[in-house]
């Protein structure tokens, strides 16, 4: 409910209630919000527990579109690639492409011939050794 107010705009708020109201009528105050704040949950979840109970199972069909829609709210551009397209590998996106895509039998199933083959220096040919990372530009990604 209040997670776009942070600590400097709740200090702001109860300094100018105490200017407002005075030491002596703020606890009041502030039990009497507390009170109204739980009363109007109570309501809303009793209200929420009389849907269920009248509407019974049409009460899931009713819930299951709006999560649906909650999800959908969820999903940002990165999460859709990783989803749809990457089938839920996100190491594109977080640079950890240590772990072969196999597992242990990709690794094992590299040929003895391409071991043998002599590296290439960054220097001379401007490409990157088999075993060296590669530079990134986290500005240009």
């Amino acid at each position: 409910m209040f997670a776009n107010i942070g600590w400097g705009e709740m200090l702001v708020l109860l300094i100018a209630a105490l200017v407002i109201l005075g030491p002596e009528r703020l606890p009041g105050a502030v039990t009497w919000v507390t009170k109204s704040l739980r009363q109007v949950r109570d309501y809303a979840s009793g209200a929420s527990a009389q849907l269920k109970d009248e509407l019974g199972t049409d009460f899931d069909d009713l819930r299951k579109p709006l999560a649906d829609l909650n999800q959908l709210r969820k999903m940002t551009p990165r999460a859709v690639v990783t989803k749809h397209l990457l089938d839920g590998d996100d190491s594109i996106f977080t640079g950890n492409f240590d772990k072969p895509a196999g597992g242990a039998a990709a690794a094992g199933s590299q040929s003895p011939s391409s071991s043998s083959r002599p590296s290439l220096s960054k220097e001379s040919s401007g490409t990157v050794a088999r075993n060296e990372r590669p530079p990134i530009d986290p500005d240009a990604t």
